[in-house]
């Protein structure tokens, strides 16, 4: 960030004054009007405004922000005479920038203990925001935010992929976020300025879809008053993702197959071409080369939509992103909620790394949003969770517990079977059970043997 130019500081400094000018934070106090009391030199180079025009005005007016209306941490602090300790925000300087702060106030009292007003320190993230920023650009392509190295590869060639004007097909799992990913493509191609446009091929019936892609016009059926655009008209000067392209029955694939080779279509009832200027991306689920193998898709357009893959990982080989898609999806949901949940327990987002997500990312999606409906604020714990994944951890445990009592029982046994041989010598039944003797004692007592009436320290050990 580029700072405006040093500010001399004054004369005749107090101790405390000296202090002041002498850190890198700012520091502003108000009175109970608030109006500003006073302004250090770090407080002006942060807002680049001069010390004698911030003090006597109120502070909304020189600290530009969303804060000062709705979620302003001093008058916060006021209220309740308690102090809030690092609240990040942000405010507009001088110039217009947008500046993110972290906040931490405290209420002002005279000699008397009565409070005349309060005192706020405010810190310039400028550089950690870039250097977050920097940290996030590693992780993030578009739309799409992975730490998994097989994504990552994946995030190397997008940009290459996305500014070619080839058919790309796209493969996964259902709710791996294939048209998340096409949204990505879209985005960063020439074409991003026009329309992204989406169908799924798998939602509707072969007369339907027909219409839907190609449109129609008036009179070509009964009911057909008016021309209807079909998804590739809308999608002109754009992208078309035709999503589930597994689904397509054969005849309609033979009308994809020529708009793919020729660029052109007809609409249901037209008596001339229209151009298809549009970037294709198509995805499935399925596994399209074991389909034309079985003559269920046609092989000629197979290769057509097979020009540049894309294959997308399942949530359970890329674990390592689950953190990161909490954060993202707790942030949305805050936003769409009004709600102020701050994060998961540990014991939680390890269920979530335990489980396989067999609905991939929109499964994650789903659980976080039913979290909120059960949460208010704070953190989403075990009891937040769907009994899927509660349950399948109380089956692991009540497992755990079972063989554990199964080592006690056989424990148990070994023990006196040791005792017996040895006439109850425990130093001699230790030897044999290849323990010391206080682990024996201890096992004695976690497992409920009681020591033996009788002391067998000089029996001998029974011959086998």
């Amino acid at each position: 960030m580029k700072k405006s130019a040093p500010i001399k500081t004054p004369l005749n400094l107090t101790p405390t004054d000296a202090i002041l000018e002498s850190i890198s934070d700012g520091v502003f106090t108000v009175d109970l009007q608030w109006r500003i009391t006073s302004f250090n030199r770090a407080a002006e180079e942060i807002t680049g405004i001069p010390r004698k025009e911030a003090i006597g005005r109120r502070c909304s007016e020189v600290f530009r922000s969303s804060m000062c209306e709705v979620e302003c941490a001093l008058r916060r602090t006021l209220e309740t005479e308690k102090p809030i300790i690092g609240k990040s925000g942000y405010i507009i300087n001088a110039n217009g920038a947008r500046i993110p702060i972290s906040v931490s106030t405290a209420v002002l009292r005279d000699a008397g203990a009565c409070i005349i007003g309060g005192a706020e320190t405010f810190r310039d993230l400028s550089e950690v925001e870039a250097l977050r920023r920097e940290l996030e650009g590693r992780f993030r392509v578009g739309e799409l935010t992975s730490r998994s190295p097989v994504m990552q590869k994946m995030f190397e060639v997008l940009p290459a992929i996305a500014g070619s004007p080839s058919t790309v097909l796209i493969l996964g799992e259902t709710g791996t976020g294939k048209e998340l990913l096409a949204r990505t493509i879209h985005t960063l191609s020439p074409r991003h300025k026009g329309p992204f446009v989406a169908v799924n091929c798998g939602a509707l019936p072969d007369t339907l879809l027909e219409s839907e892609l190609f449109g129609y016009k008036a009179g070509a059926f009964t009911g057909a008053n008016r021309d209807k655009p079909g998804r590739f008209a809308l999608a002109k000067g754009g992208t078309l993702f035709l999503d589930e392209i597994g689904e397509v029955s054969p005849a309609l694939q033979v009308r994809l197959l020529r708009v793919l080779q020729e660029r052109v279509y007809e609409p249901l009832g037209a008596t001339r071409s229209e151009t298809a200027d549009v970037r294709i991306i198509v995805a499935t689920n399925r596994d399209l080369a074991e389909q034309t193998r079985r003559g269920a898709f046609r092989e000629d357009l197979y290769y057509r939509v097979n020009v540049v893959r894309v294959e997308l990982p399942p949530l359970r080989r890329r674990k390592e992103d689950i953190p990161l898609l909490v954060e993202q999806f707790i942030a949305r949901f805050n936003r769409l909620q009004h709600k102020d949940i701050q994060w998961i327990t540990a014991e939680a987002l390890s269920l979530l790394m335990a489980h396989d997500w067999p609905g991939n990312i929109r499964e994650l999606e789903n659980v976080i949003e039913r979290s909120f409906i059960l949460t208010d604020k704070g953190l989403i714990g075990v009891s937040q969770l769907p009994e899927e994944l509660t349950t399948a951890r109380a089956g692991e445990q009540a497992a755990a517990s079972g063989l554990k009592n199964i080592r006690d029982m056989l424990d148990a046994q070994s023990i006196c079977s040791a005792l017996e041989r040895n006439g109850n010598n425990r130093l001699a039944a230790a030897r044999e059970l290849s323990i010391h003797k206080s682990t024996l004692f201890r096992k004695m007592k976690k497992l409920g043997i009681p020591l033996p009436a009788e002391d067998g320290r000089n029996n001998r050990p029974s011959k086998q």
